[in-house]
């Protein structure tokens, strides 16, 4: 399969102007709802033995949206929550978001001291979480809101026929719209702001070169709380009609148990292709398409995994800051794992030296990019945000060139590099060397500092 980035152009086009009317943007809280009248019968989840209904979804979330309401939650405030994946996620997401609240999906990972830095930056005028982490939350000390679980969505209540009344408020397309904390190298955890205009850019992005339809299959065993994961499972699957296997966590057991609905779309980080090639006999056969985004993908576990599944890896890249994807290469080509492919329609890139200057086409430098699913910024952080957005470009602090074709090929993170005697040594090359080792299989390669 080669990239044709003109028909890519033209899919994007064409979805484009079902999102935007009078040169506006549709609020992303709206994405469900657009989707139910189209596929209202269609499955939109499937969770272990359970099928759930566009219709019958749609229905669940404007109910507990109104509860939401009733708690006076007003515009733009601040919701936390917090579910692994389950259809209590996409019910909290929406509700919230079609309440015209800020939603801020939590990682199920995070610690006390994480969770208390969270709660004090985001003020939060609700939180929505399961029962069992109710107790995390009471730990961290804090004067906290009203909490509500999955008990107070009543999701054995009987649902209508009929399509709920429209009750969505809106909110402007560059208003803040999901407030995304993620954790860097160093410190606590940042928030990053995206707009509908961020979300539903990149969403249409992303279909146009993964190519998804309604009969898609979208196996969702990546956390839904990662922007990753949103993208392809919360905004984009649902957009189009597909549908989305529910995999509560990644264990083999519900692996496997997902599996059996005969996905069509596999989504993963390279860990996971690590496990799958340990499983070594999971059926795969219905899936189309492999992707890879959240980490450097080795190339022991591309090359494991397409010897003992006989199929292809594509690469991905992207940051939580990029709403997230930037790029994928789907060709049917052999290229180093380090090649994520050319930018998606509508994403600029400019590969620039220390000092701020582009540099000639093939050389190393820092990689920055401009383009309507670029962050509105970070939370609460003016000085941060004016560090890594210029004029509209974001500096990404990756180091890459782009190949002859216009791919960006990615040698490292730009605070990674370790210059030993005026040459610069990146530490991805040197890590996929010592992977070729058979008993080697995780390996991370870091400076250390010479004795003066």
């Amino acid at each position: 399969m080669k990239r044709d980035i003109a028909a890519e152009k033209v899919v994007f086009n064409r979805l484009h102007s079902l999102v935007v009317k009078d040169s506006k943007y549709m609020y992303a809280g709206r994405i469900l709802q657009f989707a139910t009248e189209r596929y209202a019968d269609l499955i939109v989840l499937i969770y272990r033995d359970k099928k759930i209904t566009y219709k019958e979804l749609y229905a669940r979330v404007c109910s507990f949206s109104n509860l939401i309401r009733k708690h006076n939650i007003k515009p733009r405030d601040r919701v936390l929550m917090c579910f692994e994946n389950s259809p209590e996620f996409y019910i909290a997401y929406y509700a919230i978001l079609q309440a015209g609240a800020v939603v801020v999906p939590l990682n199920t990972f995070l610690r006390e001291k994480e969770l208390e830095h969270i709660v004090t930056d985001s003020e939060p005028k609700l939180i929505i979480t399961s029962t069992d982490r109710v107790d995390l939350f009471k730990k961290v000390g804090l004067a906290l809101p009203t909490i509500l679980t999955e008990k107070d969505m009543d999701l054995d209540s009987p649902v209508s026929d009929q399509m709920p009344e429209d009750d969505i408020i809106d909110l402007e397309e560059a208003e803040l719209a999901a407030l995304l904390y993620t954790s860097g190298t160093t410190g606590l955890p940042k928030g990053v702001m995206l707009s509908s205009k961020n979300i539903m850019t990149n969403m249409l992005q992303t279909i146009s070169r993964l190519e998804v339809v309604n009969h898609d299959n979208v196996f969702g065993v990546l956390p839904l709380f990662h922007v990753f994961a949103q993208n392809t499972c919360v905004w984009l699957s649902l957009f189009v009609g597909g549908s989305v296997i529910l995999v509560p966590k990644i264990d083999r057991r519900y692996i496997f148990e997902g599996l059996q609905h005969k996905p069509t779309i596999f989504l993963g980080v390279p860990a996971l292709y690590g496990l799958m090639c340990l499983l070594k006999t999971a059926p795969l056969s219905s899936v189309r398409l492999f992707v890879s985004g959240g980490d450097a993908l080795p190339d022991k576990i591309r090359m494991a995994f397409s010897l003992i599944y006989r199929r292809k890896i594509c690469n991905g890249y992207g940051l939580t800051e990029t709403s997230p994807v930037i790029s994928a290469d789907l060709d049917d080509e052999i290229a180093p794992t380090s090649n994520v492919g050319c930018p998606l329609v509508g994403i600029s890139v400019s590969i620039r030296d220390e000092d701020g200057n582009e540099l000639p086409h093939g050389e190393i430098g820092v990689l920055w990019v401009k383009g309507d699913n670029v962050m509105l910024g970070y939370y609460n952080a003016p000085t941060l945000t004016k560090e890594v957005l210029k004029d509209g470009w974001f500096n990404t602090g990756d180091l890459v060139y782009l190949d002859v074709k216009g791919k960006i090929v990615i040698t490292g993170r730009e605070k990674d590099l370790i210059i030993h005697k005026g040459m610069n040594i990146y530490p991805q090359e040197i890590e996929n060397v010592i992977l070729s080792y058979a008993n080697v299989i995780r390996v991370g390669v870091i400076g250390k500092r010479e004795n003066a």
